[in-house]
């Protein structure tokens, strides 16, 4: 059956999402930018926050955001639902003295972020985009057109690359920009360019390389859709989506957590095992006039959703996943579980996931690795570890992951969304 109007209008708007968010700083950004646009009050950190009921709120921190509705009838002991989420994602990331160059051609000089596969990042336009810090300790944002290209060799000066390509993370990694001599050049200049500011007032950066293609849906009944970014941008869309469409009068306390840094181990100030998710939860328990108890008591009533992305079945590598439980593109999001803890979802977690996707009328799958395939790891047990949050692991399966262009189901991406409202609204 052809995706739905709603579907195609959903993975539309995705491609918009990712084109705006070619680093964890532009999500950010955006995600703060839509919440404003939706009625959203923005909030800074060094400064008090009048929180008062109905209110909806957003704060940002570096590449993090968090953003809530106050329900009119919240209290001290008012528990919170959690969506988390994650915005960076496995990339090349600029060195120092990023300018330089051989035998007539410009390079940028990168290094690996997080696990990327590297062979897919070969022979397509890439853009650059970050933050930029000023003299004067400002940030501005900065993100070029397609910019840079990491070519690889021929087959005819490689006639065993379809047997084994490995590529040497130093020394093949370099992606090429320009012509000329490095000496006379400023991989830098173009940001400043592309941000509006002098290339001179640059301190420091943070500054990585994203898929310059916008997202495309395509296949058989356009089932498939092909991005960057998916993981996580996927699901940090979906909570966005359903937050801004939250009701004010819930039970409980809607948020959205999108953290930094999850490709990397998470342990900054803007990852999930840093302070933000606490430190927001604190100050909105003391508006609400909570106590040390109240606040214990009202964690003890909170939820979190932990939403990555996980494997789908590969047709081509069926050996590598588990015989039976074998989750595929288009049939609803995963439950994402793993006996040694790797994934933070347990019995009473599973439950209530079926429940909030049964009020969202989406179909559910699970998910559980091969036993000689370890599987990675999420924000869900290091939030559960720091706030003593229940918490559950999902997802949507996709294909290519960590490739610089991974493969969803479109309709899972709106059905991820679907649920991540019924467990808003719940």
């Amino acid at each position: 059956m052809p995706a739905s109007a709603a579907v195609r209008a959903h993975a539309d708007d995705l491609a918009d999402f990712v084109a705006a968010s070619p680093s964890s700083f532009h999500a950010a950004a955006e995600v703060a930018r839509r919440l404003e646009v939706a009625g959203f009050t923005s909030l800074a950190e060094e400064e008090g926050w009048p929180l008062v009921p109905g209110g909806r709120y957003v704060v940002v921190r570096d590449g993090a955001v968090i953003a809530w509705v106050l329900p009119r009838g919240a209290g001290a002991r008012t528990g919170i639902h959690v969506f988390g989420a994650h915005s960076d994602s496995p990339a090349l990331k600029l060195k120092p003295k990023p300018t330089t160059g051989r035998l007539g051609w410009l390079q940028a000089g990168v290094e690996i972020y997080g696990g990327p596969l590297l062979n897919s990042w070969l022979d397509r336009e890439l853009r650059l985009a970050g933050r930029l810090v000023l003299d004067d300790g400002s940030a501005v944002l900065a993100a070029t057109g397609p910019l840079l290209r990491l070519p690889q060799l021929a087959i005819h000066l490689d006639r065993e690359a379809n047997d084994h390509l490995a590529l040497n993370k130093q020394t093949q990694t370099q992606p090429v920009w320009g012509l000329g001599d490095a000496a006379s050049a400023d991989l830098l200049a173009e940001l400043a360019a592309a941000a509006g500011v002098d290339a001179g007032c640059i301190r420091g950066y943070d500054i990585v390389t994203a898929d310059a293609t916008r997202g495309a849906v395509f296949g058989k009944d356009d089932v498939f859709f092909a991005s960057g970014r998916l993981d996580d941008l996927a699901s940090v869309h979906a909570g966005v989506t359903a937050l801004v469409a939250a009701p004010s009068d819930t039970a409980h306390i809607p948020m959205l957590a999108v953290f930094d840094h999850e490709e990397v181990g998470s342990a900054t100030r803007s990852g999930a095992a840093g302070p933000f998710l606490s430190d927001v939860i604190e100050r909105v328990q003391r508006g609400l006039g909570a106590d040390r108890d109240e606040q214990l008591r009202a964690l003890a009533a909170s939820w979190c959703v932990s939403s990555d992305v996980g494997h789908s079945v590969h047709p081509n590598y069926p050996d590598k996943h588990d015989p039976v439980v074998q989750p595929v593109l288009g049939s609803g999001p995963i439950l994402k579980i793993n006996a040694n803890q790797r994934y933070a979802t347990d019995a009473v977690g599973a439950a209530a996931w079926h429940g909030w996707c049964d009020a969202a009328g989406v179909l559910s799958q699970e998910f559980v690795s091969n036993n000689a395939v370890p599987c990675g790891s999420t924000i869900g047990p290091i939030t559960a570890t720091r706030l003593g949050i229940r918490t559950v692991d999902v997802g949507i399966p996709i294909l290519s992951m960590h490739s610089a262009r991974e493969l969803a189901g479109t309709a899972d991406l709106f059905a991820l969304t679907r649920a991540a409202g019924a467990f808003f609204s719940s």
